[in-house]
């Protein structure tokens, strides 16, 4: 026997072969349709009787097979059907004839034989005939069934007459001796006469009809059969009977043991004529049957009287000795050669016992022993056959991986070399089954639940086949997608230069088939879904460092949320409870509106991403795509998608789509790992305009970072002396297509050290209100005055031991100095054109701590105060206008201002001297100048005093008397009440004072008031 039946099963033992063939030519879809309507008749009940006989189909049988029926009864062919199609009478004879011929093939075991006939009506179909019956056609043919189950009645007949007649054999020593085709050369010449000759007989007989009681429904009387041939058998060294012999009573133990069947199959034949608590004994191990002499047996069974004989031993083995039977039965088979196809048939059974039972590990040993077994030279599809079924075998016992090792070799044998015309369809969907056993899924969403499941280099080889049998297939399509689906899922672990040669195919193949986002739907109904290239680049969230926060609203929510956003037109207002996905700021109709992902590039090459753009639903958006090129293993990258939204109402933006390597993918929000949201809701409210800022200073190196979180679209500096105030001209272009109507000018101090005095920033918003309302293009012009008002003293390391009384005459104030409290100076004016913002580093000489003369002399110097000091504040822009303004949402705009303040002039000591009139005094002020220029101080009524660079002189001032008596005292309190009293005292002292200073090298200069007198100027008047 040269052709294995790998779906044999233990069971099949009991059943009968009956062939299904065509006779001539019948059409391939009405020969299985005939075909499935006689294999339902699988199983029949034996008339007057509680047998049952059941009937195994096949429509392909080599004959060669056949002439092993002694051996396994099982095996021979003992029914034919024939299927035919006859149109007219005169095709009828030679219909006869081909069928006749058909019989000859099998002549030596068939019992009986049938011919249906289909399209012949009247004439010869009316005769009647027993072994032919007619149908009109195809359709009307409903007693099928019918003569399926008489042809099978009459092949029982013939059994039973057969089994009737080896077990009644009278002929004594004359048994026959049933042989194998390759023992009949061996046994010429053999003394027939010896007794190991006879118990060859005897056994091979006893397990014949073994075999034949089996298949009538007989399975008592098989099993003591099968024993006692056993024991001939083995008597005589039968090793090739007695290893059938052991088969034949594992099988019968296994009818017993397992009525529902080995094989797996749907409706599977059930032993009949048993009770469900039968059965369930049947599973229970250990379970006994009697051994039964063999005397006991009559011509219909074991005899009813047969109780007396109960426990002699066991003729039905455990579900263990079943298993340790087999392998006993394939040792023996081992030992012949020709017998490799009847034991590769054993271990198939065995194995389907043991997965039943669960023994997975003893199951595997039998199929290993399967793979080795060397058979004849098999053909290229007995070799696809042998390695799919040790596949699915292998599915069986839970061995996947195993499984899809078969499964793989199956799929490469069916492009061998040797095959003429190489099978890429049959390849490719044997390829496409061993994905399961190495964790394979062609669903990219499955490499996203955590880590890497199988080993990815055998999972990479898998899907190189897949893309390579599609090619060969002709189907680019398939190639772009499972490339597509390698590079996304396996990128990890491709080397750089698997990584450039994958990419490169991707490219070649995207030239004639780009890939794209639609799903792929095989022939078998098996559906590719699209793979989005997430990882091409990656995207990730932003470092909090880089993740603004947003703007609050006009009601003081604060909603946030977890999104790639970084940056959008914003809106500072909200109305009504948001949703957990909806973003606290929202989008304006026909504004463009931007989305900033981070994203780098794995690869190690230039990456280039065509046609990047947002993913949104809800509004009508307008994507305006974007190309960019990431360097190699670019690292964090800033990524600015844009868009347009043309309605009003909420939009979700979805994610965003990229086209690299032509291959055209929807990145979702939902497959992005280390994304948590599925998507972020924006609403969208009606156009408003759009203001755009451009100042005469000139952009700032430093950007200032609020607390609060306010978004700075510009930042400017400038450097003035302290006391010198400049103007900041602002233009407001309308670059929005709704007019401005609307403006609102706020303005915040940010945190400094220094003490200002009056106002910082000051402007008149009513000359620029006067252009309004600003149409779409218009430029407006708006003026802030930059005022330094810093302190104009020393450091106190100079002033520590000042403490002069001053004296006057009655009515005179005693005026006490603390070192803490020196002279503030404010400058009012504008700046000087062509005035040099940044000066060099001056060189300042420092009084000794240890000299303290009553007045310093000429050129002494200030020490720290010196340096420059910084000044931060933000412009806040508030503007509205269009329909957005009617709906109450408005737009905000700030401007960061830096201010670097130089020092101009420093009051290092302060003293009195009485004047002629007791209503006046004169004021001694020690001037120095810190500046590199010229420069002139003067007071009211007094004349210029000329100070060289770093030049320090005395100057008089002859003031009226201050009188604080109007100011209410607060001794020991240091609260708001002390604040509002030296205001009140510096403003008195300021209408008093009129000290200006100016730089003489600019011409027509203008001189800078210094209106603070100093602080601390205190005193209470005397009597």
């Amino acid at each position: 026997m040269s052709v294995p039946d790998y779906m044999q099963c233990a069971e099949d033992h009991q059943t009968l072969l009956v062939v299904v063939q065509p006779v001539g030519i019948v059409s391939e879809d009405n020969f299985f349709r005939i075909y499935k309507r006689i294999s339902s008749v699988s199983q029949i009940s034996v008339r007057d009787s509680q047998r049952v006989l059941c009937i195994r189909y096949r429509h392909h049988y080599p004959p060669e097979n056949n002439e092993w029926g002694d051996f396994q009864t099982h095996r021979k062919v003992v029914g034919l059907v024939t299927i035919t199609d006859c149109s007219s009478a005169r095709d009828w004879p030679q219909t006869l004839e081909k069928f006749h011929v058909q019989k000859e093939l099998y002549g030596s075991t068939l019992y009986d034989s049938r011919l249906f006939v289909f399209g012949l009506q009247g004439g010869v179909a009316d005769q009647p005939r027993t072994d032919v019956a007619f149908y009109p056609s195809y359709d009307d043919c409903q007693a099928v069934e019918k003569r399926v189950e008489d042809f099978i009645e009459s092949l029982f007949i013939v059994l039973e007459s057969k089994r009737l007649d080896r077990a009644t054999d009278k002929s004594g020593d004359k048994i026959p001796l049933l042989c194998v085709p390759f023992e009949k050369k061996d046994f010429v010449g053999l003394d027939t006469d010896s007794r190991h000759y006879k118990k060859r007989c005897q056994g091979r007989t006893r397990k014949h009809v073994g075999d034949l009681c089996l298949q009538a429904g007989m399975l008592q009387d098989a099993l003591v059969h099968y024993h006692v041939a056993v024991e001939l058998l083995r008597s005589v060294n039968d090793f090739l009977w007695l290893g059938a012999a052991l088969e034949g009573l594992c099988s019968a133990s296994v009818i017993y043991h397992y009525p529902g069947g080995t094989g797996g199959q749907t409706g599977a034949r059930r032993f009949l004529g048993s009770s469900p608590a039968d059965a369930a004994n049947r599973h229970r191990p250990g379970a006994q049957e009697v051994l039964i002499d063999p005397g006991a047996l009559t011509t219909n069974g074991i005899n009813a009287d047969t109780s007396a004989e109960i426990g002699r031993a066991k003729n039905c083995l455990s579900p263990e000795d079943i298993i340790d039977k087999y392998k006993e039965a394939i040792s023996y088979y081992s030992k012949y050669k020709n017998a490799g196809v009847i034991e590769l048939e054993a271990c198939v059974k065995a194995v389907r016992i043991l997965a039943i039972q669960k023994r997975s590990m003893e199951a595997s040993e039998f199929l290993q022993n399967a793979v080795y077994i060397n058979l004849r030279q098999l053909s290229e599809e007995e070799k696809i056959q042998r390695y799919s079924i040790l596949s699915e075998l292998y599915e069986l016992i839970g061995f996947r991986r195993k499984s899809a090792f078969f499964k793989r070799v199956a799929a490469m044998q069916c492009v061998a070399p040797s095959i003429s015309e190489p099978g890429w369809r049959a390849c490719y969907k044997l390829l496409l089954e061993t994905l399961p056993g190495y964790s394979l899924s062609l669903d990219p969403k499955d490499f996203n639940k955590g880590t890497h499941r199988g080993w990815a280099a055998v999972q990479m080889r898998l899907l190189h086949e897949l893309v390579y049998a599609s090619r060969r297939m002709g189907n680019p399509a398939l190639s772009v997608r499972h490339l597509s689906f390698l590079l996304q899922t396996m990128l990890d672990f491709l080397s750089d230069q698997e990584k450039k040669d994958v990419t490169q195919s991707l490219e070649n193949y995207t030239s004639k088939c780009p890939g794209t986002m639609e799903v792929i739907t095989l022939p078998d109904g098996l559906t590719l879904p699209p793979v989005p290239f997430t990882k091409l680049p990656i995207v990730r969230y932003l470092p909090t460092s880089l993740r603004p926060r947003k703007m609050k609203s006009l009601l003081g929510q604060n909603v946030s949320t977890k999104s790639p956003f970084i940056y959008s037109p914003i809106i500072a207002h909200s109305r009504g409870e948001e949703r957990s996905k909806k973003i606290d700021f929202q989008w304006v109709q026909g504004d463009v509106c931007e989305v900033q992902l981070m994203v780098y590039n794995p690869m190690p090459f230039e990456l280039r991403v065509e046609n990047m753009g947002l993913l949104t639903s809800g509004v009508e958006f307008e994507s305006l795509p974007a190309a960019l090129s990431l360097p190699a293993e670019s690292g964090l990258y800033p990524v600015t998608l844009v868009g347009v939204p043309q309605t009003t109402g909420t939009i979700t933006v979805n994610g965003y789509h990229t086209t690299v390597f032509g291959v055209f993918s929807d990145c979702l929000l939902d497959n992005l790992p280390g994304i948590k949201t599925g998507g972020s809701s924006v609403e969208v409210i009606p156009a408003l305009p759009r203001l755009q800022i451009s100042t005469s200073l000139p952009r700032s190196a430093h950007s200032l970072q609020p607390s609060s979180g306010d978004e700075i679209s510009t930042n400017v500096s400038v450097q003035l002396y302290n006391g010198e105030t400049q103007q900041l001209i602002i233009k407001l272009e309308n670059i929005g297509m709704e007019p401005l109507e609307k403006l609102e000018v706020t303005s915040k101090i940010l945190t400094t050290k220094e003490k200002l005095y009056g106002d910082f920033l000051s402007w008149k918003l009513e000359e620029t209100l006067a252009q309004f309302p600003l149409q779409p293009g218009k430029v407006a012009t708006f003026t802030v005055n930059i005022k330094a008002k810093l302190d104009f003293s020393c450091q106190e390391n100079v002033l520590q031991d000042l403490s002069d009384v001053l004296l006057t005459f009655s009515k005179i104030s005693l005026i006490t100095y603390r070192t803490d409290r020196i002279m503030p100076a404010l400058q009012d004016g504008i700046s000087v054109s062509g005035f040099a913002l940044c000066s060099p580093f001056r060189q300042v000489v420092r009084p000794r701590a240890d000299s303290k003369p009553a007045n310093p002399p000429e050129g002494g110097r200030p020490g720290d105060s010196s340096q420059a000091k910084t000044l931060e504040a933000i412009l806040n822009f508030k503007y509205s206008g269009g329909p957005g303004h009617v709906e109450g949402y408005y737009r905000s705009l700030s401007l960061g201002l830096h201010v670097e303040v130089e020092p101009s002039v420093f009051f290092t000591r302060v003293s009195t001297l009485p004047a002629t009139s007791t209503r006046q005094c004169h004021l001694l002020l020690d001037v120095f100048n810190c500046t590199e220029h010229e420069l002139t101080v003067c007071a009211r009524s007094n004349e210029e005093l000329t100070l060289h660079p770093s030049e320090c002189q005395r100057m008089a001032i002859q003031v009226d008397k201050f009188n604080f008596e109007s100011f209410p005292e607060s001794p020991g309190e240091k609260g708001q009440l002390e604040g509002e009293r030296q205001a009140a005292r510096s403003l008195e002292i300021n209408s008093k004072l009129g000290i200006r200073w100016g730089l003489i090298s600019f011409c027509g200069g203008p001189l800078w008031d210094l209106v603070h007198p100093p602080r601390g100027y205190e005193g209470t008047p005397r009597g």
